[in-house]
Order: C-alpha cells, then structure tokens, then sequence
C-alpha cells in the first residue's frame, strides 16, 4: 500500500537565486533520506516559489521495507572454548545483535573461520519516521545566508511561518522552527484570505489554484514567458528577455501577471544598454525592442498583485522608472563634458591593491606591457598604436557617474566616452574588448589591439597578486585570477594572438621591478606560469586530449598555447586511430629515456655501429630530415607519421644489441644514439608519458 506525500515550508519570501539551489538540495536530501529509511517511492517531486518550498512524493511506501543483515563477529577460537561452549565473547555478540546463541553459524574463510549473526529487522510503518525526516530535512538546507527570529534556536532563509505535511489524509506531526504542521496552506498574500485546508496530499494542486499560488517553478517561468512574448507583440515589438533576469524573476511572484508600461521616448537618446541595465538590473523589467532591432520605449512588468488594479500598478511602475532614467540621463549628460583622457590623471587616486599602488600606477604598468606584447605578438604599427592608447585608456570609465552607478557597464562606457572624445574607432573598440572574455564561453576580443590590452591587463593583475604572495586559494579568488587565465589562454588559444607565455610573464614582471624592491622575478615568474599551464591541463583534457597526452605535449610546448593545443589534437589522433603502436612506441621510448645520458651528446661514430645501430642510424637520418620543415610548418600529422615510423628500426635496436656493453666505446656510442633518439622526440612530445 502507498500514499502521497506532501510537505510545505511556508515562510517570507525567500531571495531568488537561493530557491533555486534550495529546491535541488531539497530533492537531494530527500531522496537519501527516503532511500535511508527504506521506503520506497513512485515519483520525487520539489518545488518552490517566494513563500514555499514544497516536497511532494508520489506513491510512497506505507511500511518500511524489511530488512536482513549478516553480521561478522569473533573468531570461532573465540567464541567457543575447547568444550564448544559459548565464551563471554560469543554471549556479548549474541545479545548485541538481539540473537540467541544457538543461532549463531559459523562460516569459513581465507582469514579462518568466525562466527555470523543474521539480524532480521522489520521494517514499521512509514508514520513512525516521517516526522523526524522531514524536521531533518527542513533543518538540513544550507542557505547563502540565513537567519534567526523569535526566541528559537532554528535558522531558515527567511522566518518560517506555516508548515503543511499530509500523508494521503493524515497529518504528519513534523516540528521545526517552533511550529508543528497541520493541513493548512496560506494562499496569494494580496488576492486572497489567507488560510486554505488541504484535505488530503493528493488535493494541493488544485488548493493551488483556489489559493492563487503557482508552486511549480517550471509552471510559473512558461506561464511568464508566454504573458511577456504576448504583451510584447501587442505593443508592437518582441521583449529583450536575458536569462539571468527571467530566472530571477519567476522566483519573484507566486502568480504571475503582466502588464506594458511606457517611459518618455526622449530617454531614447541615452545609449541602450544604460536604458537597459536600469530596467533589467534595478527594476527587472523586461525591454521592448521594435522589428527594426532598435529600443521602444515600451516595457513589461512582471507583478504579483491583483490583475484588476493592473492600470495602478502600470502607473506605479511608470514613475519608478521614470526617475531611473532621468538619474541615468543625467550621469551620461554629465560625463560627456569631461574628455576621457581628463579621467585618467585621476586614476591615480583610487587603491588597485595596497602593496601594488593605485589604477594609475597599473594604466602605467598595463601601457608598457601593451607595448612590449603588441612587439613580442608582431603587430602592425597602426594596430601597436591602437593597443597602446586603448590600455591609456581603458580604466578611465571607472571614474565616470555611469560606471559607479552601474558597474556591469565598465568598459561599454568607456567605449561612448572614447567616441565622443574623438578616440579612433579602433581605439573605442579596444577598450570595451580589454574585459573579455568575462566569463567561460564569452566572445573573445575582436581586434588584435583588444586582444594585447585584455592580456595586459590580466598579466598584470595576475604578476602582482603573486608577487606579493596573493594567489587563489581553495574557493577563494577575490582578483579572479582563475578566470583571467582561462581568458589568456583564450585569447591564445582560439584568438589567433601569438605569444610566448615566457615572454609575456617576464614583461609583466618588468612593470613591478621599481614597486617591489624585494620582488624575486624567477620565483614569481615560475609560479605564475605553473598557474597558467595548470589551467591549460584542464582546458587541452575539456577538449578531448587524454590526460597522458596534455602531459607529453605540455612537455615539450607549454610555452605556446596555441601549438599546445594543434599538437595535442593531433598526438590524441594518431592514438585513437592506431593505439597499438603508439602504446608500444612510448614503452621503447620510456626505456631509451631511462638509458640515455644528454651529457655525452648525440655524435655517435658509425664505425663502432652494427646492423642494428646502422639501422636505427639511418632511419633517425631521413626523420630528421622530414621533420625539421614540418615542425616549422606545424604540420604535425606528418611530424607524428615520421616518429610512429621510427617503431620497428626501436624495436630492433633494443632486440638487437645491449645497451649498457661491458665495452665502454661501444655502450657510450649506443648511449649518443639514444640521446639523439630522445631529442627526436622530445622536439615535438614526451611520448615516454604516454600509458599503455
């Protein structure tokens, strides 16, 4: 026999983003509890909206599921004395598994033989734990923050106001956060009057309804989507609807209405994405925009209150932005009577971090980095110049009215303020692009002069915080080094930037030599590369590379990402299409590591050579030859088929003739020629790292 199982946890509303991760961990912890307890289950639903978190379960199991254990004990030597009498030992088992003696079996095994009690346990009604559960459950959430109220002990997002837990009919009896459940759900906070009694489990879908609340999450976001692309057409255009402002607001009303409200269209002059940051960010509201891509003034709200005060509510929502707007008007106006370049002497004002000076001194430091990279990466001089101004000014928004009150814009504005400056376009451009890419799968800088000052910039960051002995550590990355990194590599990897890692580092290490006196540029500059190829491991095995082949190539080109990444593809290749060879190639060539010795060199006298040596002489001859060009190409196919060739002349020269020779001209000539077989490979791979 089964029923359903409902529990409700009725509070104030709770912040968006927290539901979202409390209905998962909610769900989770259900399903371990449930599965702990032994009771089984058809369907585990969880759910939530402002005022509620709700966890239903379909079919569940009126008794819990019988049990039967075999538990190891003593030793039969011990249990038993040479009578075969039980001892103390066997008693004390016994009666600590609530078993007779005499049911004790003796089993043997490869350790000896013991003796086993088999426990049968019943399982209970489902009542009996189901309290408990859910009072643990409730209790078990870990919230972003959370709180305390009353006099109570219980922490929650929010106070906790009502609990609802049916059984089919029955009520559960659970007690958290001072209050015991009962049957009784709290409807819409506006439209209705309060209590609704849910008779049974199987009847709070359609409470819902009379209540005027939308508890399952997925409901309310189609509900809103579909009310918002509707009342977008009707005003004539489509909604501009970012997914980060939709989730947020599907947890913001538990009955979604909508209405279309209207803002003076001289605001329309402002550039959209101010517009748009006041109404999403602040408001959120979503955007219309007409069939010609540009902005209307048209807007649409997304309320809880009651459909019949909707021209109030417009009204109300109206003035809000209304005043929004004219504050973001306002700040544009006022920072376009100040040049960007008048912004720039003020950076050095404003702390960047305490040891590493202020934004002036890191524009300062960000400009002779450009500098040397935009050399380094073979820029042309317009492209150079363009870089070199961009990184001038590229902090100087940070300081404009608009920035400050809405951050999410740096660098956009920056951009407006260039263009109106009379900054080159290019120029413009590069400024905006210096921040990308902000986050894993953003757009990559466009330009060559974007891409320079967005390396420049994170170098920089990157250089200094560990400089002055501030790298990530566990979850914490305050300067959001991590990102930055994967951003370079980025930029390198898939931007077409050509850069040495070396090279760029030591640049960026340049920059700090006056600043920090004791600055211990190899430590500093070791460390920050070992950061940056450990994020380049983890992007080359996300793209397919096996972990044994990112460490043969990083091996031999952790220096250029780029060449990291061609090598990698194609050394993955060729073993996926013929891993015999390749496995058995790489455990000749761990062997000839093993032997070799760099320090004879690699001039071996042919005239001490035999059919064997002679053979893997001649073969290493014509590769060498092959894949001088090809690796200058980066045709690495080719390069890959010329080592992959090298099997069977390897494979003879091991079968053929003994290394470590009592002679010591003929062992040190064998040890030249692997010295140059190893710097064969070694040019393009540690195929020795390769497994198996």
């Amino acid at each position: 026999m089964s029923r359903s199982l409902l529990f409700e946890i009725g509070c104030e509303e709770i912040p968006s983003g927290a539901l979202y991760a409390a209905v998962e961990q909610l769900k989770g912890s259900a399903i371990e509890a449930l599965r702990t307890a032994r009771l089984g289950y058809e369907e585990l639903d969880t759910y939530g909206s402002p005022r509620r978190l709700v966890l239903f379960v379909h079919g569940l199991a009126e008794m819990r599921e019988d049990v039967s254990e075999r538990v190891k004990g003593p030793s039969v030597s011990a249990a038993f004395d040479a009578s075969g009498a039980p001892t103390k030992a066997a008693e004390g088992f016994a009666r600590s598994r609530g078993v007779e003696v005499a049911a004790l079996e003796t089993v043997e095994s490869p350790e000896g033989a013991y003796v086993w009690a088999v426990v049968e346990r019943e399982g209970g009604p489902a009542s009996e734990v189901l309290p408990r559960i859910l009072s643990d459950l409730a209790g078990g959430i870990e919230w972003p923050k959370s709180m305390r109220w009353g006099s109570g002990e219980s922490r929650f997002s929010r106070p906790v106001r009502w609990l609802t837990a049916l059984f089919g009919d029955d009520v559960v009896p659970v007690r958290f956060a001072g209050l015991e459940a009962g049957r009784v759900t709290q409807g819409h906070r506006f439209m209705t009057s309060g209590a609704f009694s849910v008779a049974s489990a199987g009847q709070y879908r359609a409470i819902a309804r009379e209540a005027l609340f939308m508890y399952d999450q997925e409901d309310r976001a189609r509900r809103i989507r579909e009310a918002v692309i509707s009342a977008a057409a009707a005003a004539g255009g489509t909604a501009v609807m970012r997914e980060k402002t939709f989730a947020e607001v599907v947890n913001l009303v538990e009955w979604p209405s909508v209405v279309v409200g209207r803002f003076d269209e001289g605001f329309l002059q402002v550039p959209r994405e101010i517009l748009e940051t006041a109404m999403e960010s602040h408001q959120r509201y979503f955007p219309v925009q007409g069939p010609d891509g540009w902005l209307t003034n048209a807007f649409i709200v997304v309320h809880n209150g009651d459909p019949k005060l909707d021209a109030v509510i417009t009204a109300g929502h109206e003035r809000v932005i209304r005043a929004r707007l004219a504050d973001a008007s306002f700040f544009y106006r006022e920072d376009l009577k100040t040049p960007l370049e008048e912004r720039v002497a003020r950076l050095g004002a404003i702390v960047f971090q305490e040891r590493l000076g202020t934004l002036g001194d890191k524009v300062a430091r960000m400009e002779a980095l450009a500098s040397r990279m935009a050399d380094l990466a073979g820029l042309d001089p317009a492209e150079s110049a363009a870089a070199l101004r961009a990184a001038h000014l590229a902090k100087a928004d940070l300081i404009s009215h608009v920035v400050v009150e809405f951050p999410a814009l740096q660098g956009l504005m920056g951009r407006y303020y260039a263009l109106a400056s009379g900054e080159e376009t290019s120029v413009a451009d590069a400024i905006v692009e210096h921040y990308l890419p902000r986050f894993a799968g953003d757009t990559l800088p466009a330009s060559r002069a974007g891409q320079v000052v967005s390396v420049a910039d994170k170098l920089d960051t990157m250089v200094g915080m560990f400089a002055v002995g501030m790298p990530p550590t566990g979850s914490a990355d305050p300067y959001a080094l991590r990102r930055g990194a994967l951003g370079i590599l980025g930029i390198l990897m898939d931007g077409g930037l050509a850069l040495s890692l070396d090279e760029a580092i030591d640049a960026a290490l340049a920059g700090y030599g006056g600043a920090l006196p004791d600055l211990d540029p190899e430590r500093v500059g070791a460390e920050v590369k070992e950061f940056i190829v450990g994020r380049l491991q983890v992007v080359l095995r996300d793209r397919g590379g096996a972990y044994d082949t990112v460490d043969a190539v990083l091996s031999a080109a952790a220096d250029d990402p780029a060449d990291a990444l061609a090598r990698c593809r194609t050394l993955q290749a060729a073993r996926d299409s013929d891993p015999e060879t390749f496995a058995d190639l790489a455990t000749a060539f761990k062997r000839a590591r093993n032997l070799s010795q760099p320090a004879l060199g690699t001039e071996a006298d042919t005239s001490l050579m035999g059919e064997a040596e002679s053979c893997l002489a001649r073969a290493l001859d014509a590769a060498e030859e092959r894949i001088a060009p090809l690796m200058a190409a980066g045709e690495y196919s080719g390069v890959v088929g010329e080592l992959a060739a090298l099997r069977a002349p390897v494979d003879a020269f091991f079968d053929g003739v003994l290394v470590m020779d009592a002679d010591e001209a003929l062992r040190l000539n064998r040890l030249r020629l692997l010295n140059r077989l190893v710097r064969a490979f070694d040019a393009f791979a540690d195929v020795s790292r390769l497994a198996r």
